[in-house]
């Protein structure tokens, strides 16, 4: 059984990979992403790879193996589906899950995550838009077409699918200016300069700053399931 340190920076590289898409994981980065320093990382890619979870070559970086791969995806598996229990049925918010899913991950049985994702339905993805691995390690919903919101033009009729950055102050902030996961806006305007973003949302309108669009994956959907209604500002101006 691995350790927990083990699982984690399994699920640390899987988690790289996934979002740039390399297959080799540098020690660096990965240092980042576990805030420890990359002496710390070497030593532990060395025992990584003696216990066969992967290959790690000097200079160069760290990539799975199929033992170590499927650890670190039963472990995401935990992570997600408990931060979607905890939001389904005990109403705590996006932001407040992570460090429980943390605390949690380690603890649970795959029994009780199983029948956890029975009892939620088999859900595709979190509160913040990222896929759950399938009990086969299948990442159920990763092939959704999703666009970066600084890259989608303005007039398009879209709908938040995942959220990059899942800092609790970042989440907060997205809360308070009316968006989740799911919620559908229009493109208003794009600043070319800025890079800000200001989009119509059903019941209001607001503005993006580009360090705020560039961590939200958005995909496309017809017009009338978005909202047309007229910006805040010109009812405001009619009145």
């Amino acid at each position: 059984m691995p350790s927990l340190t083990v699982e984690n920076y399994l699920k640390a590289i899987l988690q790289l990979e996934l979002k740039t898409g390399a297959s080799t994981t540098s020690t660096g980065s990965l240092a980042t992403a576990l805030d420890v320093s990359p002496g710390t990382v070497t030593s532990m890619l060395k025992t990584l790879a003696e216990s066969g979870h992967a290959t790690y070559r000097p200079y160069e970086g760290v990539t799975l193996s199929e033992s170590g791969r499927q650890v670190a995806l039963r472990i995401v598996r935990r992570h997600r589906l408990i931060e979607l229990f905890l939001v389904q049925t005990l109403d705590l918010t996006w932001d407040q899950v992570h460090d429980e899913a943390e605390n949690m991950e380690h603890a649970v049985s795959d029994f009780l995550v199983d029948r956890i994702d029975d009892f939620l339905g088999r859900p595709e993805s979190d509160p913040h838009g990222d896929p759950i691995p399938a009990r086969d390690g299948e990442l159920r919903g990763e092939g959704q077409q999703t666009t970066p919101l600084v890259e989608s033009p303005a007039g398009s009729h879209i709908r938040f699918a995942r959220v990059l950055n899942q800092d609790s102050e970042f989440l907060r902030h997205l809360s308070d200016s009316g968006l989740e996961v799911g919620s559908v806006a229009t493109i208003l305007d794009v600043d070319q300069t800025a890079g800000d973003v200001t989009l119509q949302l059903p019941t209001r309108e607001t503005t993006l700053e580009r360090s705020v669009a560039e961590h939200l994956l958005v995909e496309t959907v017809p017009s009338e399931l978005a909202t047309d209604s007229p910006p805040t500002n010109s009812l405001a101006n009619e009145a």
